[in-house]
């Protein structure tokens, strides 16, 4: 079975993994890199009625991955202003 076959599978069925004793839980790396979270990635956790949502937080520009003069937000996606003058070819 392929690694997203695999990754496909694992989704259908839940991954399980166990809270360590200082409250831990690893994500696998298969979600890791699907998510593209790295060491020190924000994320943000909330309860829902039936558990918890653990959602990524972008706090750099979707294009370049600066922190910098980010300027404008399209579909919770980040773009900093030289991104956005480069695409859209104005300044704004």
């Amino acid at each position: 079975m392929s690694r997203n076959g695999r990754l496909e599978a694992s989704l259908d069925r839940g991954v399980v993994r166990r809270v360590d004793g200082l409250g831990r839980v690893v994500i696998p790396k298969e979600l890791r890199d699907l998510f593209n979270i790295k060491e020190d990635t924000p994320v943000t956790l909330a309860v829902v009625e039936d558990g918890l949502y653990l959602k990524v937080v972008q706090d750099t520009c979707i294009f370049c991955s600066s922190k910098e003069n980010l300027f404008i937000e399209f579909k919770e996606k980040k773009v900093c202003r030289d991104c956005y003058n480069q695409l859209w070819g104005s300044e704004k």
